[in-house]
């Protein structure tokens, strides 16, 4: 059977075309487009009508596509910007009168639970996922999850909050961020750091083509990169000083991440200082990847 799984993040639009056969799944292509829904929220948290639009017209493009290459399920799931917005299920009923597809709106426990299950190896281990609305922790093994809660601190959502435009900037943004984190773990005084943590999002993929000087493109690479902690702090550092239009230069900077990349780095940087993180690890799977393993009761997803 051939199925897809589409998910609207505060940043993009992104989907996962693969086969399922028993307890396996074979990804056979991805899709994604920038579609920055968070940024159409506004002070009562409510979307405009451009900013659904525009996501709603890369949702049925890209369920179109799935269709016309024989895909037989679709699902379609939303993060935190859709999560956040008052008018949630006015968005949701559009989305169903245009597609046809029904949308699940996930909380950022079941978001976390997802990002986990799709990044990670075999053994206890962490995951930070760092998006445009919300950053999710995760700890665990498999699908026993030790801890699992998300913040409300992302790339977009802290670049509207808080501008950077030298490298002044950037402490009170990495302070802010702990300080969010922190209020967390507090919660969780039990909490037992693993050994091994894994990065999943843009600014992952960003940061692992950068540290292997390649284009963002050649993502043949980039899936186990290791980020050390000084590593990142230096590249940080780089880009703060830098106009967008010469961020959008570099060859493992995406244009369309080129103005939020150093919030995203800044989010990450405080997760490591907080949880005294020396690296992290780049994983090229995340949400979508775990949304099948979860509702195929995958054992492989290759």
């Amino acid at each position: 059977m051939k199925t897809a799984v589409i998910g609207i993040g505060s940043n993009s639009v992104r989907m996962l075309v693969a086969t399922i056969d028993g307890h396996t799944g074979l990804r056979l292509r991805r899709d994604r487009a920038g579609t920055r829904l968070f940024a159409g929220l506004d002070e009562n948290n409510r979307l405009n009508e451009d900013a659904m639009l525009y996501t709603l017209q890369a949702v049925h493009r890209m369920a179109s596509s799935a269709r016309e290459e024989g895909v037989s399920e679709i699902h379609l799931f939303a993060t935190s910007a859709t999560r956040d917005a008052q008018n949630g299920a006015e968005f949701a009923a559009m989305l169903r009168e245009s597609t046809g597809l029904h949308l699940e709106i996930c909380s950022g426990n079941e978001e976390a639970a997802l990002s986990f299950l799709g990044a990670t190896g075999r053994g206890y281990c962490g995951v930070i996922d760092i998006g445009g609305g919300s950053t999710e922790v995760v700890c665990g093994e498999g699908e026993n999850l030790a801890c699992a809660f998300s913040c409300q601190m992302g790339a977009v959502r802290l670049s509207r909050r808080m501008p950077i435009r030298c490298f002044q900037d950037l402490q009170p943004v990495i302070r802010l961020s702990r300080d969010i984190l922190h209020a967390q773990l507090e919660r969780l005084p039990d909490f037992r750091l693993p050994a091994v943590w894994y990065g999943t999002g843009g600014t992952f993929t960003t940061l692992g083509a950068m540290v292997l000087q390649v284009s963002w493109t050649d993502r043949t690479h980039l899936h186990g990169t290791l980020l050390p902690l000084s590593r990142v702090y230096e590249i940080v550092q780089m880009l703060a000083d830098m106009t967008v239009e010469e961020r959008k230069l570099i060859p493992g900077i995406q244009a369309h991440r080129a103005d939020i990349i150093v919030h995203g780095i800044c989010i990450l940087i405080a997760c490591m200082e907080e949880m005294q993180l020396d690296a992290i690890r780049v994983s090229e799977f995340g949400n979508l990847d775990g949304y099948l393993q979860k509702t195929y009761a995958l054992k492989t997803l290759l």
